[in-house]
């Protein structure tokens, strides 16, 4: 009887207290009903997918993977750091020129977890002011490092007017454990189905294995019927397309 009462005693503690429980244990389908986090679009019909690349962009990677892009028709959408972007303005504005998608990543890759809102809109807003100062487009879709995502997270992001993208569970391809190109391939391949949000990095260490893997995933794909596109096109299929707080926002841009 005593254990029982103080476990309620905790729970209204930390109710009453404001205690921040780690958020990132509210259920996915939690965060992906209220349309705050998107990980995939549902499909039936059409053959989408969407190909995204983490970190960039660097000198070294981002050239050859925008060479292997064009060369398969593709479009994918790069969710980029500020202040990268700012040492590589050229790449930036080469990935708008051919028809990719820049999104935010923070300014400086920071890590999140246990940042305070304030901190987390900064990073946002600092990005964002980069991408638009070096590329002239306004982006509205967020990723934060490492994919973590609490109520802070979210909040900070709405603030900004962002919506979070994250990415198909079962197309995290790890690539940035250098785990074989093959592994690589195979987990792209063999689960890809219409509407799925691919994980990849263009920085971050050597990705010559991430290279190397588009070199069979881009071919392959292309030939079972897939069309590479962007994040912001694939949400336009999306079921709850209009009750997302990115087309919320939106709306509300168009009426002012």
């Amino acid at each position: 009887m005593k254990w029982c009462l103080s476990i309620i005693i905790i729970i209204v503690s930390i109710n009453f207290y404001g205690i921040q429980v780690d958020a990132a244990k509210k259920s996915r389908f939690y965060y992906e009903r209220k349309g705050d986090i998107v990980w995939e679009v549902p499909m039936k019909d059409e053959k989408l997918i969407a190909l995204t690349f983490d970190d960039g962009p660097d000198p070294k990677y981002t050239p050859t993977i925008l060479n292997l892009l064009q060369k398969y028709g593709a479009k994918a959408t790069f969710f980029v750091v500020g202040d990268r972007i700012t040492s590589f303005p050229k790449l930036a504005q080469r990935e708008v020129r051919e028809g990719h998608e820049l999104a935010n990543h923070t300014y400086s890759h920071l890590k999140v977890r246990g940042q305070e809102v304030e901190r987390i809109e900064q990073e946002i807003e600092k990005a964002d002011e980069r991408i638009q100062a070096i590329t002239g487009i306004k982006p509205y879709l967020f990723r934060p490092p490492t994919g973590y995502y609490d109520d802070r997270v979210v909040k900070a992001a709405k603030n900004q007017q962002y919506t979070i993208i994250l990415w198909s569970w079962h197309q995290d391809t790890f690539d940035w454990r250098n785990p074989g190109v093959g592994k690589i391939v195979s987990q792209v391949l063999n689960h890809a189905r219409s509407g799925d949000i691919v994980l990849f990095h263009d920085t971050g260490g050597d990705r010559t294995q991430t290279i190397e893997a588009l070199k069979q995933i881009l071919p392959k794909l292309k030939e079972e019927g897939y069309k590479f596109v962007t994040v912001s096109e694939l949400l336009k299929h999306h079921p709850n397309y209009k009750s997302l707080y990115l087309m919320q926002q939106q709306k509300q841009h168009s009426v002012q």
